[in-house]
């Protein structure tokens, strides 16, 4: 066992000793009960702010929550915007959505996303929840638990959250509320056959029969929404910022994007409780997720265009090491027009059977189900000028395809272009490849990448505990088991695209022409448009498979995970002087059994293989919490955490072969040997209450991280199992040297984060229905590679802050919310869509709300209406390299969104 691991365990039984008179906070099935039942009677903003301040009160564990200011209605339009202002938690825009979570400085990777407390499959390649596939409308209240307690099965590292949706014996009347809402993007539709508008539409049904022994609750939501950005990005910047090699920029890759998304989400729940003992509830949660878009730009080679042809820069002007203007001659564009469909199908299905007894004794069984079908298609389709420099039209000759110059200016919002070419000109721009990336022989005039992914989740849990009344000062012992097995594959089918009949370049057909589209914020003007799918049905472009090439086989990956867990838990409760003790201690157990199957690549020769590992954690727990009569909490919690690896870090595809110069054997891909992250974590919490309106709190928190893993060398890898690659000398040592996602040594992650809630009212009389709640947090990353150096981790921000000042009286709520993050490593989509981090710059995003609410008395009784604006500063999503904000990788904005709205609830 590790020493660290000893001492955290030594520090806890030593701790438990001397304070053994505490209850435990619910775990997340237990607390759900009590919490809901507050949940969802709650109206208004405010109120739900109260909810969120009598969870966080009254549960033992360091928690942060949302509660829905109505039957399906969160705070914002999504979930990910709602828990983004939650202190310590921030959120990174794609599309210019909130769709993944970072807590406290760790990325989406690093939480875990429960459903009900069950764990979820999830859409993306690894295991981090996208928060987008889950409607906000069919969701009451979201719990981010921030510390650990062993009956906690499926906790992250970083953080748990928890959704949950309606218990209908919770709610004790009959709820019918329908919803709509209508958004427009201040962008308006810039690409041809895009809108700016959409809407949502949700209703939910909650009812109890035969004396409130059944309950039904159905909730549906269904949106088609646009999104529509303009993106600046380069392909980098060659030099290195010095006197004689000044940064230069390498090429432009810039495109104007609409997106529309349709999404159908349905949660239904049958609650049965027979006797007052017995309670069967069986839930299902339902999501169709179609994101459908189109991108249109240009590539243009730059200061990187030297194997294109393209001249060395002219009037340039240079500035503190930068090319900050000049002119390229001889440059030929790549017009893009690459469209987008990324389907994804999630169910989940959930069943669980409690026993509470009149003796003390108490049980229960679950059965969680998640499945997600996902197919993410890119599709590129390339045009200019001539095939690889070359005009192949008849009575042309070769190698005077039109060139032109591009004059370029950087600004902090990216480069600023100006072009001699017409790149809307149908008669100068032809399907081809321009650039000659296919080899300059065959043209590939795009390229076609398709992702399959299934991931199946199925999990099994039994607990039994026993209460041993209020007078022993261990309230309560819980024993459970737990059981998860996990399945996730991905299959790439990919292909070029080609001409037909062999053509090196073809006129685009004029009934497939649409509206140019206008690149004007670059300076370049409007390029040729059109939707290459209807070239593709209509045999104008044609695929060549590319699904046996080892290059898109390596990309393929077949995942197996089983989990035993089992855990002990102690739930105590006690008085010390003044002070009521609550708390917790326990230990999990887990056991990991993770293969991995697919090809390796011995040569460049392909062999079957499966590979993986085994191993157990020990993970012992502590919280307590000391209530004091003026409404002041401390709290302490101390735990040992982990979280198991991206699946795609696990995947066993890896090329090898026999390297003449080190003598050994050596390679790169995956690495299914990895072990889990693992961190000792401590957090101090000071809070004051008032009463359960509102509250100020202190968070401190430290995490040691003895596992990390970053992208590395492992110089000890055993290739024994592994058919010997070609040409390799016999005696040559089966241990070898692989590149691929290493365990490092880990380092630390501390910080602290101040958070409140504050209704006016509790200060003065005359500022009620005024009130402010929000946070902020700071901290530290110390986290080292495999090298031992200290590297940047994704998602980190050291510093964030959200706030919401709100007004909410006579029906009328008025709110404005303003969130803050520093610069952190954003990952993005790079070449081949494949993952890439990125230094992100700050942003800070301000959003506004007014409604009114008719009350439940009148002709409008029931009706509620609403205005909600979003990002109304504007703000942009940029990357940069060096530190330099005139060297920008990454421009990308997504300007306004207005939605209008209206409730009616009966």
């Amino acid at each position: 066992m590790r020493g660290g691991l000893r001492a955290l365990a030594i520090g806890l039984m030593a701790t438990t000793a001397s304070a053994a008179f505490a209850q435990t906070a619910p775990a997340p099935a237990d607390d759900a009960a009590a919490a809901e039942k507050d949940d969802v009677i709650v109206t208004g903003f405010k109120k739900s702010l109260e909810s969120a301040t009598n969870t966080k009160k009254k549960i033992d564990q360091i928690v942060e929550s949302v509660t829905a200011e109505d039957i399906g209605k969160l705070p914002d339009a999504s979930i990910a915007e709602s828990i983004a202002r939650l202190p310590g938690l921030t959120t990174q825009r794609l599309n210019g959505r909130a769709n993944v979570i970072s807590i406290r400085g760790f990325g989406p990777d690093l939480s875990t996303t429960l459903l009900n407390g069950r764990e979820q499959t999830s859409t993306g390649d690894a295991r981090a929840v996208e928060f987008d596939q889950y409607p906000s409308e069919v969701v009451s209240q979201v719990v981010v638990y921030k510390t650990p307690v062993a009956s906690l099965i499926g906790q992250g590292l970083a953080g748990t959250v928890d959704i949950r949706t309606i218990r209908p014996l919770d709610v004790n009347k009959r709820v019918i509320a329908i919803g709509a809402r209508g958004v427009n993007a201040e962008l308006g539709a810039l690409n041809a056959g895009s809108t700016n508008f959409g809407y949502r539409v949700n209703a939910t049904y909650v009812d109890q029969f035969f004396n409130n022994t059944l309950g039904i609750s159905l909730a549906a939501s269904y949106l088609n929404e646009p999104d529509q950005f303009q993106e600046f990005n380069s392909w980098g910047y060659a030099g290195n910022g010095s006197a004689g090699a000044p940064f230069l920029i390498g090429g432009n890759r810039s495109f104007v994007r609409s997106n529309q998304l349709s999404r159908f989400g349905f949660v239904g729940t049958v609650q049965w409780r027979p006797r007052p003992e017995l309670t069967m509830t069986l839930d299902g949660f339902y999501s169709d997720f179609r994101d459908n878009s189109i991108g249109r730009g240009i590539e243009l080679p730059l200061g990187f265009g030297g194997g294109f042809n393209v001249l060395p820069a002219t009037n340039t002007r240079v500035v503190n090491g930068v090319v900050t203007s000049g002119r390229f001659d001889n440059v030929r564009g790549v017009v893009r027009n690459d469209p987008a469909e990324r389907n994804a199908q999630l169910t989940s299905l959930g069943y669980n059977i409690a026993w509470k007894g009149n003796d003390g004794w108490s049980a229960s069984f679950d059965f969680g189900y998640s499945r997600t079908d996902r197919n993410e298609l890119i599709f590129e389709s390339y045009s200019g000028t001539g095939f690889n420099g070359d005009d192949a039209r008849p009575g042309f000759p070769l190698g005077t395809s039109p060139a032109g110059s591009i004059g370029f200016e950087l600004r902090p919002t990216g480069a600023f272009y100006s072009s001699t070419l017409n790149y809307s000109d149908p008669n100068v721009v032809r399907l081809t490849d321009p650039l000659g990336w296919g080899g300059g022989t065959v043209p590939q005039a795009g390229y076609f990448n398709n992702r399959i992914v299934q991931d199946d989740l199925k999990q099994y849990r039994l607990k039994v505990e026993h209460e041993f009344g209020s007078d022993f000062f261990i309230k309560s012992v819980e024993f459970g088991l737990g059981y998860i097995d996990r399945n996730k594959s991905l299959t790439p089918d990919e292909s070029f695209i080609r001409l037909a009949n062999g053509a090196t370049s073809l006129a685009i057909p004029t009934q497939f022409l649409q509206r140019p589209t206008q690149l004007s914020y670059l300076g370049l003007g409007p390029v040729v448009s059109y939707d290459p799918r209807q070239l593709l049905n209509a045999g104008v472009l044609t695929l060549e498979s590319r699904t046996t090439a080892n290059d898109v086989l390596a990309k393929a990956y077949r995942i197996s995970e089983k989990l035993m867990q089992a855990y002990i838990q102690g739930n105590l409760q006690g008085q010390l002087g003044a002070a009521q003790i609550t708390g917790n201690f326990g230990l999990q157990i887990v056991t990991t059994n993770q293969r991995s199957s697919g090809l390796v690549f011995p040569g460049g020769q392909r062999q079957q293989i499966s590979l993986g590992a085994n191993y157990t954690d020990l993970l012992p727990s502590f919280n307590i919490s000391a209530r004091f009569p003026n409404d002041f909490v401390v709290r302490f919690a101390a735990a040992r955490e982990i979280q198991r690896p991206r699946l795609d870090d696990l995947r066993v595809a890896i090329e090898y072969g026999y390297n003449t110069q080190t003598q050994l054997i050596q390679g790169s891909g995956g690495n299914p040997l990895l072990q889990p992250y693992r961190a000792n974590a401590f957090d101090l919490n000071f809070e004051k209450y008032f009463g359960g309106k509102g509250f100020i709190a202190v968070q401190l928190f430290y995490k040691q991280l003895e596992n990390y893993i970053f992208g590395g060398r492992l110089n000890n890898f055993n290739y024994g199992g592994f058919p010997t690659p070609p040409n390799t000398p016999v005696g040559t040592p089966t241990i070898g040297i692989l590149n691929a996602p290493v365990n490092t040594r880990g380092g630390e992650l501390y910080g602290v984060e101040l958070s409140t809630t504050i209704p006016f009212e509790v200060i003065t009389p005359a500022l009620t229905g005024f009130g402010v709640t929000g946070g902020g947090g700071y901290s530290i990353s110390r986290i080292r590679n495999d090298l031992g150096a200290i590297q940047a981790i994704p998602g980190y921000s050291k510093w964030t802050a959200s706030g919401t000042l709100f007004w909410e009286q006579y029906g009328f709520s008025v709110r404005g919310s303003v969130r803050y993050r520093s610069d952190f490593l954003a990952e993005v989509s790079g070449f081949g869509a494949n993952r890439e981090v990125r230094t992100a710059v700050p942003e800070t995003l301000v959003d506004a709300q007014v409604g009114y609410d008719f009350g439940r008395v009148g002709p409008l009784a029931g009706v509620s209406v609403f205005f909600q604006a979003q990002n109304l500063t504007n703000e942009r999503f940029a990357t940069i390299v060096q530190g330099n904000p005139l060297l920008v990788r990454d421009y990308q904005v997504y300007g306004r969104r207005y939605f209008l709205g209206a409730g009616f609830k009966f």
